[in-house]
């Protein structure tokens, strides 16, 4: 069944610090949303978006782990609305994240829309395929240009997601969102110079 985010990420300690600090009562009377455990539209529609995510898996030793990963927008696809896939392709072959999975299939995602301050947390149970046992999904989820080059694929069955607030979060851009951003400048700019080109080359005035 879906569980609610919090009720995942609030553990005794999480509690007794929340005591500590004064916010216990605060979260025990937040009216808890629907659990979350499918995805509606806006979650499609903002994951569809990214060019890159975070993935956190936990080691044998206990050590969590954060990779980055990134693609062209919509690389990191939406199956069905409680199951996330992408490819992988061959890194620096450290194989971290493929060997926490296989120990523990517990992660989380973090997806992050700098420019408009949103982001939005998944966690789910990880499992990897041989993307050479499977080329139907293989084809699904990278791109044609770089089939050749998957080596597994990662799929998450989510438990439970949350958007988090977006105070603190820095707005940053792409260089495709900066030179789409200019385009209208840049524009104008020509506007100008044709029309100063234009009235040097007038007759002067009687």
């Amino acid at each position: 069944m879906p569980y609610d985010f919090l009720d995942l990420a609030t553990t005794p300690g999480v509690r007794a610090a929340q005591q500590a600090n004064g916010s216990r009562e605060l979260w025990e009377g937040l009216k808890k949303p629907r659990p979350s455990g499918r995805f509606t539209a806006d979650e499609a529609a903002f994951i569809a978006a990214r060019d890159s995510f975070y993935i956190a898996t936990v080691s044998e030793t206990g050590w969590p782990y954060v990779q980055h990963r990134g693609g062209p927008p919509g690389f990191l696809k939406l199956l069905d609305d409680r199951t996330l896939g992408f490819a992988d392709f061959r890194g620096n072959r450290q194989y971290i994240s493929l060997g926490n999975v296989a120990a523990n299939d517990r992660a989380a995602l973090f997806l992050m829309d700098y420019p408009q301050r949103t982001r939005l947390k998944i966690l789910g149970h990880a499992r990897v395929v041989d993307a050479r046992k499977q080329p139907a999904l293989a084809d699904t989820l990278a791109d044609p240009s770089e089939r050749a080059n998957v080596e597994r694929l990662f799929l998450i069955d989510i438990v439970s997601y949350d958007w988090n607030c977006p105070q603190h979060i820095t707005p940053r851009f792409t260089a495709a969102e900066v030179r789409a951003a200019l385009l209208p400048l840049q524009d104008r700019v020509r506007e100008l110079e044709a029309e100063l080109q234009a009235l040097r080359h007038e007759p002067p005035r009687a």
